[in-house]
């Protein structure tokens, strides 16, 4: 079975992309399964039901999300009646929504995980107890995959080693670059420290290079507007073994949608 991990939609263009790609890799067999951060799919910042709709139809199978996951206010009200999109389980008790999710699969029952990091980020509770009380509800799974929503690489290796052999992936998400560590970890965990980002080529990190470099050189405050013009895919494609229920091998991907 193809798992396939995207890297955080940023706005109309991320969206367009991801549409597009997507649905020729399901057509063409060489992806089975979707799970994608959209956290920044409304115009750069979270995402809302009508969005979310639209990513699940575009085929999505979940969708994680991250620090932004609140930004557009109707998501509080929707969010408990879709079971497909997850919000970072290490978010404060009570918050709508829910940190991880269960789906179908041709190969068996699929687990997906949302945590969110605390290095130089808002205060949250221990994603790594979180983790652990989360996979003790996990154990009918056949595969359990991570989207873990951080800011730092040491952070996000630690969480790789320590669910190394526990869980099926480790996928990093948040700062919109792909790094180039995909592996397969000692105990068989497939890992990287981050997808990357799916939205406009042409940008700093999927927002307007202008606005940005303005904001860098002044100072001043600004609106930092999504980039216009072509967007690509990023993210990781795993090869899951279905009689073992394990990895057999990690892929970085990187596709652009063709110019309009």
């Amino acid at each position: 079975m193809n798992l396939l991990m995207v890297g955080d939609i940023v706005g109309s263009p991320g969206r367009r992309a991801f549409a597009w790609i997507v649905r020729r890799m399901k057509d063409a067999r060489s992806v089975d399964v979707v799970v994608v951060n959209a956290e920044n799919a409304a115009a750069g910042r979270g995402i809302t039901p009508a969005l979310t709709r639209e990513l699940l139809d575009a085929g999505a199978d979940v969708i994680t999300l991250g620090d932004h996951a609140w930004d557009q206010k109707d998501l509080m009200a929707g969010i408990d009646s879709e079971t497909r999109i997850v919000r970072p389980a290490n978010f404060a008790p009570g918050c709508p929504g829910r940190g991880w999710t269960t789906i179908d699969t041709p190969a068996g029952k699929l687990a997906v995980i949302n945590l969110i990091g605390r290095v130089f980020m808002a205060p949250a509770d221990c994603p790594f107890r979180g983790a652990d009380t989360i996979l003790e509800q996990t154990a009918g799974a056949r595969f359990v995959v991570v989207d873990f929503h951080a800011e730092a690489t040491s952070e996000k290796t630690a969480m790789g080693r320590y669910l190394d052999g526990r869980v099926t992936a480790v996928a990093g998400t948040h700062t919109h670059v792909q790094t180039a560590d995909e592996t397969l970890l000692p105990h068989g965990t497939a890992y990287i420290t981050d997808l990357g980002m799916t939205g406009p080529i042409d940008s700093i990190i999927g927002r307007d290079a202008n606005i940005i470099l303005k904001r860098f050189t002044d100072g001043m405050p600004a609106k930092f507007d999504v980039a216009h013009g072509d967007a690509s895919l990023q993210g990781v494609l795993i090869k899951l073994d279905e009689t073992t229920a394990k990895p057999r091998s990690i892929k970085r991907i990187r596709e652009t949608m063709p110019k309009t």
